[in-house]
């Protein structure tokens, strides 16, 4: 990935409150128009990174440039959306009024909010509720219309956290729909969400994050995905998990039902791990392989033992 198409490129970015590293070691590098997930557990970092990125708190060390300028540029901060997973508008404006005011403080022109609130309104599903105020939106309304203010000032970077919280199957549709638009116009989308099947979704690669470090970035369109396979072979033994080590990671038995579970590589490598077993004497009753999910993946780069949730 060239630095010219890099819509994001951190090293070594550290943020400290004390004698307490918030993040430790955020490198980055996101392409334009890519939408790129940030995963983690609770405590992570997450939140104290996407600040440093929008300017919002300083970093301690490290270097960071955004659209090719560094952190805190003005006019690079003028093309960049934000929806924060928690916000409160202002309850007695009516949506257009709450669109137009935030345009006012993009600096667009009168004649440019005019032509693109009505658009947004529309594009999150709000084209008839214009003149209603914000207080008698529902929370799944409240995350619409916040997602038409981060695309108000037609950004080249969107940060977007939680952007489906509080939204039924249709408004995901809607969110996941607007965001594949954003990427065919060359739209950078940050994506932090703990819905993994979103991320799953939606997302070119995602980054997981554990102790302020980011741990793995990986593609979710890779055809070399790794592959976890399910085996009952007659009479499991210790020395059959040790050697099964050879083809992949992951090994284990499972006490409920007996099965064997181990992660190969790739899905070529199952023929061989077939003959294997076959070869040295095992009966094998079943071999069941399955892409990975990003749940998976999830659990097994930052583990098991990461707390209530994998948001914060």
């Amino acid at each position: 990935m060239s630095g010219q198409s890099l819509t994001i490129h951190t090293t070594g970015l550290r943020k400290e409150f004390g004698a307490k590293a918030a993040v430790a070691d955020l490198s980055l590098q996101v392409g334009k128009g890519e939408v790129f997930g940030f995963l983690g557990p609770n405590g992570a970092g997450k939140t104290t990174s996407v600040k440093m990125l929008l300017g919002l708190t300083q970093p301690t060390a490290g270097t960071a440039v955004l659209l090719g300028q560094p952190l805190g540029h003005r006019e690079t901060r003028a093309k960049i959306g934000f929806l924060p997973e928690h916000f409160r508008f202002h309850e007695w404006l009516r949506a257009g009024e709450f669109l137009d005011l935030h345009g006012r403080l993009y600096g667009m022109s009168r004649a440019a909010r005019t032509a693109v609130i009505p658009d947004l309104l529309a594009l999150v599903g709000l084209a008839d509720r214009a003149d209603t105020k914000l207080q008698a939106f529902s929370k799944g309304m409240l995350q619409r219309i916040g997602l038409a203010q981060a695309l108000l000032n037609d950004p080249e970077l969107v940060f977007l956290d939680e952007p489906t919280s509080g939204l039924d199957p249709l408004g995901r549709l809607l969110v996941r729909d607007i965001i594949d638009g954003l990427r065919a116009e060359g739209t950078t989308v940050f994506l932090n969400s703990h819905l993994l099947g979103e991320v799953e979704k939606t997302c070119d690669r995602v980054a997981f994050i554990r102790d302020g470090r980011i741990l793995q970035t990986i593609s979710l369109h890779d055809p070399e995905a790794r592959v976890q396979v399910t085996l009952r072979v007659g009479e499991p033994t210790p020395q059959l998990l040790t050697d099964l080590a050879q083809f992949g990671e992951h090994v284990g038995l499972s006490r409920h039902n007996g099965r064997v579970h181990l992660t190969l590589p790739h899905e070529s490598h199952l023929p061989a791990l077939a003959n294997w077993l076959v070869q040295h004497n095992y009966t094998l009753y079943e071999l069941i392989p399955q892409r990975l999910s990003l749940e998976d993946r999830f659990l097994q780069i930052v583990g098991s033992d990461s707390g209530d949730g994998v948001t914060r």
